[in-house]
């Protein structure tokens, strides 16, 4: 045997020394009552929870300082004991301290008994838990701020206790999402609602494995009004030892928000006469157009344009430039891009090799030669391009540079026509 054990085992007053220093300066209330309730010994955490020194605690009921709504309860428990119909119990209550002041404990209280099963005393733990409380009572409150602001928008709450995995919707947002009279969702129905293409803004995983404690994430909702887009805010409660312990998140229909911005990043890209891209539209989109045969910058000018805005008008050559538009989206691809960058200056993108852009450049040209009827007249405009074929994007504007420069060769060649290179091809390719 150890000889420290073998030394506490013989000497009766070292271990009582170690009982007394261990209760004296436990963390937590202890508390020995006798079978009347009457405190007979507390140790100073007690002591400090309730605000009452010491020895003046000696022999005070513990109904002095439990709160009035919940001495029936307790005593009802108590007395349970004290018969021998259960040998403890753990309760929930509130304490009054000496100053006034309601403290939120739990008690966790144990019959001790003699040899032959006779009660001798009690010992009761008491654990102070008014900051769990406070916190919980701040999160209600502010719940319920929430909710009443929910009044003026569509959607509502949700929570999940992480350690259960159990997942719960507000009544408000099962409602919205399904309707008056609407249960209440678990994670799988409400996962169920959003659009597949959106899942992943939906995933809860980081939240879960306590990777970050707030994210937002945006996706479409299926409700009760349609297709929603939703905001949703969660935010990840721990637990003291900094685990996982509760995600609370408030999903918020930000449907015509989003229409709004939408729009307005549409018309941002879009010419406000034609409605074709504008050059921040085409910048935008030329990284983004696919292709595995190369692509063609064609660069578009009306010959005789000027001479209907003079003649006829500029709003004569508003209509020039709608017809213009027209005709370039009739006589392009879909994958293609059409641009007009400002005047009567269009840009095309055509995806594929330098005979498909030669193709397209054609038909627009021809297409150009058909009279654009101007009010009760028609007036006659010509196209000329020059076209640059590149196996593999570079910058925009540097093709655009050598595309003016086929341009002004076309010009100089008699105008009504095309003139298309490639560039920076492999020399076995040529």
């Amino acid at each position: 045997m150890h000889r420290g054990a073998q030394w506490l085992r013989e000497n009766a007053q070292a271990r009582l020394a170690l009982f007394d220093f261990a209760f004296e300066h436990a963390p937590v209330g202890i508390v020995f009552h006798d079978v009347a309730g009457r405190i007979r010994r507390a140790n100073q955490a007690f002591s400090r929870l309730v605000g009452i020194p010491l020895d003046t605690l000696q022999g005070m009921s513990f109904k002095k300082f439990a709160h009035p709504d919940d001495l029936d309860r307790d005593e009802t428990l108590f007395n349970a004991v004290i018969e021998g119909t259960r040998d403890g119990y753990s309760i929930e209550k509130r304490y009054i301290n000496h100053q006034g002041a309601i403290v939120h404990v739990v008690i966790h209280l144990t019959a001790m008994r003699d040899a032959v099963g006779n009660i001798v005393q009690l010992l009761s733990q008491v654990q102070d838990i008014s900051a769990q409380k406070e916190s919980e009572r701040q999160l209600a409150e502010k719940a319920a701020q929430l909710e009443l602001a929910m009044e003026a928008v569509r959607g509502g709450f949700w929570h999940m206790d992480v350690a259960a995995g159990r997942f719960e919707t507000s009544e408000r947002l099962a409602q919205f999402i399904g309707g008056p009279g609407a249960g209440r969702l678990d994670l799988e129905l409400y996962l169920a609602r959003v659009n597949p293409s959106d899942i992943a803004s939906a995933d809860l995983t980081p939240l879960l494995l306590g990777e970050v404690d707030h994210s937002c994430a945006e996706y479409r909702l299926n409700t009760v009004f349609g297709e929603r887009w939703m905001r949703c805010d969660r935010r990840l409660l721990r637990n003291p030892d900094g685990t996982p312990r509760r995600i609370v998140g408030v999903a918020i229909d930000f449907t015509d928000e989003h229409m709004r911005l939408k729009e307005f990043e549409r018309r941002s890209e879009t010419d406000a006469l034609t409605g074709l891209l504008n050059r921040r539209g085409l910048a935008m989109r030329y990284p983004l157009l696919p292709s595995t045969s190369g692509w063609t910058v064609l660069l578009m000018d009306l010959d005789g344009f000027k001479t209907v805005n003079d003649v006829h008008g500029h709003s004569a050559g508003d209509k020039v430039l709608l017809e213009t538009a027209r005709r370039l989206e009739q006589d392009v691809r879909a994958e293609d891009l059409v641009c007009r960058t400002g005047g009567d200056e269009f840009v095309i993108v055509v995806a594929g090799d330098l005979t498909v852009a030669d193709q397209v450049a054609a038909r627009i040209v021809e297409g150009m030669r058909a009279p654009i009827a101007v009010g009760a007249t028609t007036v006659e405009v010509r196209a000329t391009i020059g076209g640059v074929w590149i196996p593999a994007k570079t910058s925009l504007d540097e093709l655009l540079a050598d595309a003016d420069a086929l341009l002004y060769k076309a010009k100089a060649a008699g105008k009504d026509r095309w003139h298309l290179q490639a560039k920076n091809v492999p020399a076995a390719a040529q």
